[in-house]
């Protein structure tokens, strides 16, 4: 999962599924959304889990991790003994200390995994943090006009930023207003080569016709 291949930027995701917008829990604390617990596996405690999360190690190596269950503002900590990927299911099957059979792995059913937002993995060269890219602002690197806003980042062959373009025309009066319009731009180094999440900026050189390729208006 991620992005490795020269050129390539990597967006990587914890908190909310494929295709959705982030929004952070609703805890006092800020804490990331790694996954969701939606069955019982066997007899023997077993949880199927549906990630959240581009990383494996959050449901392979064991450690505190903590269970927010339906209707809670708090998350509370558990213990994750272990965990294994099921390929082609996109889930991982885990284990949690004091889940021992099958009737108390379904009262977890709907329960969600978190980790604090301050306990993130280390990431690779040109890999970021999904909910680092939502709402940075991207701008034409030549010359430097501002483009919009990142909505979104979904994941494709390479990663594709949702940007939704910045309105310079004031709405007119008696007119129904429009819904901004968005843009997939590709997260890759020849298309974005600034990143500067300091700055909250990303700068982009897109090829002749990319710009008119905008959708959701």
């Amino acid at each position: 999962m991620g992005m490795n291949r020269k050129g390539a930027k990597g967006a990587k995701k914890e908190m909310g599924g494929q295709g959705e917008k982030r929004p952070p829990l609703p805890t006092p604390d800020e804490w990331l959304e790694i996954g969701k617990i939606v069955a019982p596996q066997g007899l023997s405690g077993e949880l199927r889990v549906y990630p959240q999360s581009d990383f494996p190690e959050r449901f392979e190596v064991p450690g505190k991790r903590w269970l927010l269950r339906p209707g809670d503002k708090e998350p509370q900590p558990v213990e994750l003994l272990g965990g294994r990927y099921i390929e082609g299911k996109n889930l991982y099957v885990i284990e949690l200390a004091g889940v021992e059979n099958r009737n108390q792995a379904e009262e977890l059913r709907g329960c969600k995994l978190t980790v604090p937002a301050s306990d993130r993995p280390q990431l690779g060269e040109d890999e970021y943090h999904v909910i680092d890219l939502i709402g940075v602002e991207v701008f034409m690197q030549e010359t430097g006009e501002l483009v919009g806003t990142v909505v979104d980042v979904i994941p494709a062959g390479n990663d594709l930023l949702e940007v939704q373009l910045h309105q310079q025309n004031e709405a007119v009066p008696g007119e129904k207003s429009k819904s901004p319009k968005t843009i997939l731009i590709p997260f890759v180094t020849a298309i974005a080569p600034v990143v500067d999440l300091q700055s909250h900026r990303i700068e982009i050189t897109p090829p002749p016709g990319l710009m008119e390729l905008a959708i959701g208006g």
